[in-house]
């Protein structure tokens, strides 16, 4: 079942950039598309397919759901939508804020603007960066869409491209997942889904991931940290996307540079991030940007990395100077 037309949900580029948003490896389901001679972008959350365009001042968006599915009203679907890019939110005073208090935030909010954590279903997230383990986004999206294929359900065919939900733990702790993973490329990433999906399964399943979600900050890290394949780094990650836990700091190399280059200089002398370093640059980051800390490094993030600044996007200001001329983000 789809919803075939378009629906407006009023959010203007400043507060809301698809591109740093989408494409910034948060989440491994979504992809820019041309469609009709503008730029889209098609991905899958709540079990459900989001078809997604930016215009000046909103998001123009479809959603297409599996034929048994009913139906849901305009207002729900605005509702999820909203959910999902934290537009609770006011994004432009944090930037305020933070441009305040940093000059190097200030000059990379000026690209990078409108950037905002989603907010994902803590299963696809727990797998999924199990999955990002020493590898890169374009990988990490094909084992991802592997793990939908394999055992998800389908939702629907979209342009000849089928998409599928997000498999539950218990599918993923079944026998022979690990075996037919390394098969198709997972490498030892295969034992680690295996290990963890039969662990959550084991102790709870879908009450162990809803425990987590009742948990502080520092104890649902901790308890994350006891699955196979994953350490501080994708806890963190999974805090910060899953959990609402807004002030966790996930470092990784991006990170760790970008504190020894602008915050940090005596981390230039060291050559390995211990546990020690690695929570002395978070609590350098929530010290320096407050209780948000960890949605002010996403946007650090997303300027650091190199196909960003390679694709450029318009500045605001810009946009109000070429508004006869530029449609889109």
């Amino acid at each position: 079942m789809s919803n075939k037309d378009w629906m407006k949900l009023p959010v203007k580029c400043s507060e809301l950039q698809l591109l740093g948003t989408l494409n910034g490896g948060q989440s491994f389901r979504w992809k820019k598309v041309l469609k009709d001679k503008k730029e889209q972008w098609i991905g899958v959350f709540q079990d459900k397919v989001w078809q997604l365009q930016q215009t000046e001042d909103a998001i123009l968006y479809k959603v297409y759901e599996n034929e048994s599915s009913k139906t849901l009203s305009n207002k729900t679907y605005e509702k999820l939508l909203k959910d999902y890019f934290h537009l609770d939110v006011d994004l432009s005073k944090c930037y305020q804020e933070w441009s305040r208090k940093d000059s190097n935030f200030k000059e990379a909010a000026k690209q990078f603007y409108g950037i905002r954590i989603l907010r994902q279903d803590i299963t696809e997230n727990i797998f999924s960066f199990v999955c990002s383990q020493n590898n890169h986004i374009t990988r990490i999206t094909s084992m991802v869409e592997k793990l939908t294929e394999y055992y998800g359900d389908k939702i629907c065919e979209l342009d000849g491209v089928t998409y599928y939900t997000f498999p539950n733990v218990e599918r993923l702790a079944e026998r022979g997942v690990e075996g037919k993973l390394r098969r198709n490329g997972f490498g030892y990433r295969a034992k680690y889904i295996s290990r963890s999906a039969k662990f959550i399964s084991e102790n709870g399943g879908e009450s162990w991931l809803e425990g987590l979600k009742q948990m502080k900050y520092e104890d649902a890290k901790k308890n994350l940290m006891s699955l196979m394949g994953i350490g501080a780094k994708v806890a963190d990650c999974i805090c910060l996307m899953s959990l609402g836990h807004l002030q966790a700091i996930p470092v990784d190399t991006h990170i760790y540079q970008i504190a020894a280059k602008f915050y940090m200089p005596k981390l230039a002398q060291k050559k390995t991030v211990n546990e020690k370093i690695y929570n002395e640059i978070g609590d350098h980051f929530r010290e320096l940007f407050g209780p948000l800390a960890g949605w002010a490094h996403t946007v650090l993030f997303c300027a650091d990395l190199k196909k960003f600044q390679e694709e450029k996007t318009v500045e605001p200001e810009e946009k109000e100077i070429k508004k006869k001329k530029q449609k889109t983000c």
